[in-house]
């Protein structure tokens, strides 16, 4: 884990939004793409950034990857934690992500009916 590499990835509005998401637990690939309102290759790209500096870590269940914060990296340099809790918060963008988040999460919905939760929004 390299400071200089953490402090890049994180200089990035989407990859802030990510990392804002997710520290509310893990989330799929869809499910980010869905909830931030990004496509496939835009959701890739920053995850890669993210998961490349190690800020971020992956797994695969079933068809599906899903991401989450590298507790690690949140041990070892603290002020990625201060901002997650307290600062990325503020961001009108980030406050909305979240609000979309809940009502996501509160409807019950995976990777599977994703495509019911869009046809409800349109």
């Amino acid at each position: 884990m390299d400071l200089i590499q953490i402090l890049k990835a994180i200089s990035d509005e989407n990859r802030i939004r990510i990392l804002n998401i997710l520290s509310h637990g893990d989330l799929c690939v869809c499910e980010i793409e869905k909830v931030l309102n990004i496509n496939q290759s835009n959701a890739s790209r920053h995850l890669n950034k993210l998961v490349s500096s190690e800020i971020l870590k992956n797994y695969k269940n079933g068809l599906y990857v899903y991401y989450k914060i590298n507790k690690d990296v949140l041990d070892k340099f603290s002020f990625i934690s201060d901002l997650l809790n307290n600062e990325i918060i503020k961001l009108d963008k980030c406050g909305q992500d979240y609000e979309k988040l809940k009502k996501y999460k509160s409807k019950g919905m995976s990777c599977d009916s994703l495509k019911e939760w869009k046809n409800e929004e349109e």
